[in-house]
């Protein structure tokens, strides 16, 4: 394994990818399926959200009222998986990630959980999706350690699942799958590619962006750079001047336990529940686990924590509770382990995603992925597709409504004209306009 070394210079790639979560790993990947050599950059790939996240492929379930523009990027997205897995793994087996196109039961514990589920269901039905009604005692034929207690069920199957931390692994390990002398090898970065490192601010050069500075003060110089820290996007150093990522941490507790012997498996398919309207959903992993999820919250806590990641008792518990209500067996569950991650959220809970737009036109060289929210793992093969499809110059008109500047004032001339600081500076820091 070569270390990264970034002291004889800087380190010259096609692409410098910012984050490593599940949306920054899709685009590295794809973005070396197209052939180009790709840096990561990040101090601990998959290590945020992504480590947290449950998984839930779910387009049809994350239809939520007054977030229909969202619709058909999930749709999009959903149907792109199966191809995006096996470009991951190889194979169309998903053992690599978890992967699994199992439906999904969605189920109430009472009659004011039913009526919400079921107009739910017409919203859904409305836009075209498959919500079908399941009688309950079919439901605990397919569930068996259902509660009898559960007040309606419902089939899903457009809505599937992976495993975030199984599917992270398997991307990095793709990348990782090349040898010095190749075209993709980016000699200086650990395995061709890997720059442990954060990034402090975008370097420019004539008018267009040029790579990243790393908190080191190296420089990784690129022709595309693409911004997909998730809340660290809005605090880069160098971002064109009036771009305005509105950026707020959400967080959400996640529990996984273990299933013991004689209770495998708990769940076969994944089961989204509401409680006395109350989410809570059990998702079952390969390795005879589950995960229980997941709280959101905006508050004093998550506000305390320092840059920590501070799990709430109040949602541990609510989890354990309301999961119990409908699948009384987790009482006897073994808790492995309770996660605090933020999501980053924007004020109309879809992604930042896209060119930036300027008043000389559009900002070349950067391209910004965030602000994915809840959908993160869901949107990944799209966010990469369309990225991929922005630097081969591309552009679906359909993805537009998800701009990184819809917030922004129109932006200032100043940076074109300018051309920002130059890459050839030893270290530039260019004004935060975070």
């Amino acid at each position: 394994m070569e270390e990264a070394n970034t002291r004889n210079g800087p380190l010259h790639a096609d692409v410098a990818v910012i984050g490593g979560g599940v949306i920054g790993l899709g685009i590295a990947g794809e973005a070396r399926r197209s052939g180009r050599s790709v840096a990561l950059i990040d101090p601990a790939p998959a290590s945020g959200a992504t480590f947290a996240a449950a998984g839930m492929l779910a387009p049809v379930s994350e239809l939520h009222y007054q977030e229909e523009d969202l619709l058909e990027l999930m749709l999009e997205s959903s149907a792109l998986w199966p191809g995006f897995e096996r470009n991951v793994t190889g194979s169309s087996a998903g053992r690599g990630t978890g992967y699994r196109t199992t439906p999904t039961l969605a189920v109430g514990a009472d009659a004011a959980d039913r009526r919400a589920l079921a107009d739910l269901r017409d919203v859904q039905l409305a836009h075209g999706l498959v919500v079908e009604s399941v009688p309950l005692r079919e439901a605990r034929e397919r569930e068996p350690l259902l509660s009898p207690q559960i007040s309606c069920a419902f089939d899903i199957p457009g809505d599937h699942q992976v495993d975030p931390r199984r599917l992270s692994a398997a991307i990095l390990a793709a990348l990782a799958n090349h040898q010095p002398g190749d075209s993709s090898w980016i000699a200086g970065a650990e395995d061709g590619f890997a720059v442990h490192d954060t990034a402090a601010g975008l370097l420019w050069e004539d008018g267009r962006v040029v790579g990243t500075v790393l908190g080191s003060g190296a420089n990784v110089l690129a022709t595309e750079t693409v911004v997909a820290n998730g809340l660290d996007a809005a605090r880069l150093n160098g971002l064109p001047d009036g771009l305005s990522l509105p950026l707020r941490p959400v967080y959400g507790d996640i529990l996984r336990l273990r299933v013991p012997e004689h209770l495998q498996p708990l769940v076969t398919a994944t089961v989204r529940g509401m409680v006395r309207g109350v989410p809570v959903y059990i998702v079952p992993r390969d390795d005879g686990t589950v995960v229980i999820g997941a709280t959101q919250r905006e508050d004093g806590l998550s506000a305390s924590g320092g840059g920590a990641n501070p799990v709430s008792a109040g949602g541990v518990y609510q989890l354990l509770r309301d999961a119990q209500v409908l699948v009384p067996a987790v009482a006897e569950l073994e808790l492995l382990e309770a996660t605090a991650r933020a999501r980053p959220g924007t004020p109309d809970n879809a992604p930042l995603l896209g060119r930036v737009e300027g008043r000389e036109g559009t900002v070349p060289g950067l391209i910004v992925a965030s602000g994915f929210f809840r959908h993160g793992v869901l949107l990944t093969p799209a966010a990469a597709k369309i990225c991929v499809g922005l630097m081969d110059g591309t552009v679906d008109p359909r993805w537009n409504k998800f701009r990184p500047d819809r917030f922004s004032r129109p932006l200032s001339a100043a940076r074109a004209s300018t051309g920002g600081p130059s890459a050839d500076t030893p270290h530039p820091l260019p004004k935060d306009h975070a």
